[in-house]
């Protein structure tokens, strides 16, 4: 079973439980996912199986996330798990200056990455160090927020503090919990994640994700196949070639290919990524180089064969 399935994470459950729960389901022992979504969080969380592993360093990176900060509170691990550890004011906050702070945070922006995250440090996660109550310096991390919309904003009440819901699109690595207490440090009154649904994640969005349960009842109906998104599917960003039946040999043992530059249907450019496909489906993952003694070819380098 080589393809992607398109998971909708229930909360309550780490990614790598998702994961073990379907090399369970498929009977397939390699399975990854495409990027840890936090333990309390839902949302998107594609599964890679079979050769469909191989292709995850290549699959667009862009995330969308619908969250909620509450405001007034600030806790240990940026999200509602943490222990309280400052509370302030929000009287003096008002909707128009939270959207000024939120539309503040797109472009190129600098996240110190949370305590609990799975980030390494000398071998351990820091989740794992947190939990053993250390504290770990890190180094800010460059991220990238497409944009910022506040969809909803909640006042807060005498016995409660106001909430805010807010659409993010961004780079990979970018964590929302983070962004929340940033922003309440921006307000000045403090912020945590209160809660996360991951909406997209690449070319998978939540309204095709399927739940757990409904992939049971589609292995029971011997259609889970019928789900799986193909290799080629998901690299749809990338300019596909068709290669000769002929060249497949070549190409399944990453033999480069000299083409005529006729033999494309884009317009290739150096180091371009692409996919090398044949009658019978994905080959390879390749580059395209040129050749300064014989400008009327291009070189086809395969550099990850999935034949």
């Amino acid at each position: 079973m080589n393809g992607i399935l398109n998971v909708l994470k229930p909360p309550g459950m780490t990614s790598h439980d998702v994961v073990s729960f379907i090399r369970r389901l498929t009977g397939q022992k390699k399975a990854g996912h495409t990027g840890t979504l936090d333990p309390g969080a839902a949302g998107v969380l594609p599964v890679c199986l079979g050769k469909a592993t191989r292709i995850i360093e290549y699959l667009p990176d862009n995330k969308s996330y619908r969250a909620e900060a509450t405001l007034g509170i600030s806790t240990t691990t940026q999200d509602a798990f943490g222990e309280v550890i400052h509370r302030a004011s929000w009287d003096n906050i008002d909707l128009a200056y939270i959207q000024e702070c939120l539309s503040s945070f797109t472009g190129k922006i600098e996240q110190i990455p949370p305590m609990a995250s799975a980030i390494k440090y000398q071998g351990k996660k820091l989740y794992e160090l947190a939990r053993a109550g250390l504290v770990i310096e890190r180094k800010p991390r460059m991220v990238y927020i497409d944009k910022t919309k506040l969809v909803h904003y909640y006042p807060g009440r005498a016995d409660y503090p106001p909430r805010i819901i807010f659409d993010v699109l961004c780079s990979a690595g970018t964590y929302i919990r983070t962004l929340c207490n940033d922003l309440g440090d921006r307000l000045g009154c403090g912020a945590f994640m209160s809660y996360l649904l991951r909406t997209r994640a690449g070319i998978f969005n939540i309204y095709e994700a399927l739940t757990l349960e409904e992939l049971v009842k589609l292995k029971d109906q011997g259609r889970l196949e019928s789900v799986l998104v193909s290799m080629s599917s998901a690299l749809a960003h990338l300019p596909s070639t068709t290669v000769q039946n002929s060249d497949i040999n070549l190409v399944s043992n990453g033999s480069r290919l000299k083409l005529p530059v006729n033999y494309f249907n884009f317009k290739p450019t150096a180091d371009l990524r692409v996919r090398i496909e044949s009658n019978a489906g994905l080959l390879a993952i390749g580059t395209i180089s040129f050749q300064t003694d014989s400008p009327e070819h291009y070189l086809l380098q395969p550099v990850k064969v999935l034949l």
